[in-house]
């Protein structure tokens, strides 16, 4: 991901046709590296949302809100005596450097007119936003940078304001042959290196979308290249910033196979053509839309941590157990043998002598003559009860630990669904009956609050996530349950028995309910029910997954069965892709 200077030009293009000739109504600062500008023009209101923080910078308009403090920061006071009720007279972008430049003419205290710039540059841990006078002196700063923290440029009230030196760079949108081939072509680097370190505003994926579209491998030396192909790059990459001369930008985000947003940018990305791309009306749209979601990603994944860590401990020692046990069940293998032994000796011991050690007889269950150990101080009598008592013991062992290791079985399938279900989760709101459903199973322990006599435990949450819904191509709805819990609600108290469920085959999955609404239902629609729940599984990463599907009345609950458990014995199966990309998702 990167917020370059293609980006940056996309972004100053839609603010200088929405913001010029409006007038900054409210100014406020959420975050102590945060603005907000509400402007009205052509009786709209926009919102343009401004951000130096050092992980996220980023300018965009939105529709969002964000609670103020209850005390303006200072840089925020000053900016409502200077700003408030002032025009907005250009928006600029210098070069394809990541600055953006606001240009505004408000009347001062005399009642004259008066030139300022707000200056905004956003440059990872360099990000500031600036507040300069029409001479380009700076008045104020979000952050103040004096010559402690850089040695280069002092960002302080009362200092002139000048870009930051980009090194040798040079400015994509006016370069030439011979500048690209003498500073890009003659580094001696890897060919994408070579591109983004040479060219101001042009970040390692654009060198790499260049290289894409020449049909170069941007890991190549340049030195590798022959003259033709050189010609042929620069072509490629002309091609590419004609575009962003001309604006014609084509805001998008890329998203891979589990709907999770890879990139995003202002130009096609062809180099990602094996995944979805989805483009937007605009470059707001875009950065709004890709740090959203990537900021819930990250924080269901933070949220999750604990979650997963208690089920992972569970099926690591659930899984041990198991182990263990089957161990025990292989020594209860020759229990059969004992009881044999035992029946022939009361067969054939009639005639044995006090103090034999063994006796041979014919073993008429396979027509074979055995040799059976005895204990010489013990009669025959004796050693037939000790036999058929070894029998017993380990028929006791085998009886309890073939239950047990059931038991344990189904354990270890009910925590992998919680850890497929904890892969599906996409918000927060999805990991409440996942946390529930380990405390009712004792995976957690309940947190109490001291003091209250008769509590038993904290409240259940309020649950508000709801299953997946889906549209088929012919206009069939189908529902994907998100948790063991809601797999139990949609299969058994939602679906209908004429509704149809589907299943990945032998492996932790969501219960997915086609309605049929009495309807016949086409082919296709029975195939995307079967790959949504082909990719609801632990098989998502898989090429092709077996699916089961019946008609709901064919699908039980067995008595005492833990969630999201079922039976079914009349049932189809597909193989199918586990990709959704072309399924159209309701909520």
């Amino acid at each position: 991901m990167a917020l370059d200077g293609l980006v940056i030009s996309n972004v100053v293009y839609e603010l200088k046709e929405k913001l010029v000739d409006g007038r900054i109504t409210k100014i406020s600062q959420p975050e102590k590296d945060e603005l907000v500008l509400i402007i009205k023009n052509n009786r709209a209101n926009y919102k343009l949302f401004l951000s130096a923080g050092a992980s996220l910078p980023l300018i965009y308009l939105t529709e969002e809100s964000k609670q103020n403090p209850l005390t303006a920061p200072g840089f925020c006071m000053l900016l409502r005596k200077h700003l408030n009720s002032a025009r907005i007279l250009d928006i600029i972008q210098p070069g394809l450097e990541r600055i953006v430049q606001i240009k505004i003419e408000h009347l001062n205290e005399l009642g004259d007119l008066c030139v300022k710039y707000l200056i905004i540059e956003l440059m990872g841990k360099h990000s500031n936003i600036i507040f300069c006078d029409d001479t380009m002196n700076i008045i104020d700063s979000i952050k103040h940078v004096s010559h402690l923290v850089s040695s280069v440029r002092e960002v302080l009230p009362g200092r002139d304001y000048f870009i930051p030196v980009s090194g040798d760079k040079l400015n994509p949108l006016t370069i030439t042959y011979d500048d690209f081939a003498e500073h890009v072509l003659k580094k001696p680097l890897p060919l994408g290196k070579a591109i983004y370190t040479a060219l101001t505003g042009i970040s390692p994926l654009i060198a790499n979308e260049i290289c894409y579209r020449a049909s170069l491998d941007s890991e190549a030396s340049t030195s590798s290249l022959s003259e033709l192909e050189g010609v042929h790059l620069y072509k490629n990459f002309d091609r590419l910033i004609g575009d962003i001369r001309e604006y014609k930008f084509q805001p998008n985000i890329v998203y891979d196979e589990d709907n999770s947003p890879v990139e995003f940018s202002c130009i096609p990305l062809t180099c990602y053509s094996n995944l979805t791309k989805l483009d937007y009306e605009s470059i707001s749209q875009v950065l709004e839309t890709y740090y959203a979601s990537k900021n819930a990603i990250t924080r269901i994944r933070q949220k999750s941590v604990d979650l997963r860590k208690i089920v992972s401990n569970a099926i690591e020692r659930n899984t041990k157990k198991y182990e263990l046990q089957l161990k025990q069940l292989k020594d209860t293998e020759k229990r059969d043998k004992y009881k044999v032994y035992g029946e022939l000796i009361n067969t054939y011991g009639y005639n044995l002598e006090p103090g034999a050690k063994s006796l041979t007889a014919l073993n008429y269950y396979t027509n074979e003559e055995i040799t059976i150990p005895l204990d010489p101080t013990l009669t025959a009598k004796e050693n037939s009860l000790k036999y058929f008592e070894k029998y017993n013991k380990l028929k006791r062992t085998f009886d309890a630990v073939s239950s047990l290791i059931e038991e344990t079985k189904i354990d270890l399938i009910h925590l992998d669904s919680i850890r497929t279900s904890l892969d599906i989760a996409l918000a927060e709101d999805d990991l409440v009956e996942l946390k529930e459903e380990l405390m009712e199973y004792g995976y957690m322990k309940r947190k109490f609050t001291p003091g209250k006599p008769g509590n038993k435990g904290n409240k259940k949450q309020k649950v508000t996530s709801r299953p997946f819904h889906y549209l088929s191509s012919d206009g069939f709805h189908i529902y994907v349950g998100k948790n063991n819990y809601q797999n139990d609600e949609l299969t058994f108290k939602f679906a209908t028995g004429g509704d149809w469920w589907f299943h990945a085959k032998n492996i932790p999955g969501s219960h997915v309910i086609l309605q049929t609404e009495g309807k016949e239902i086409p082919d296709r629609t029975f195939e995307e029910a079967g790959r949504l729940a082909a990719f609801y599984s632990k098989g998502r990463e898989g090429d092709k997954v077996e699916i089961d599907y019946t008609e709901r009345k064919n699908v039980k609950k067995p008595a005492g069965g833990k969630p999201g458990f079922v039976v079914y014995y009349t049932n189809y199966s597909m193989m199918v892709s586990p990709d959704i990309s072309d399924i159209q998702q309701i909520s």
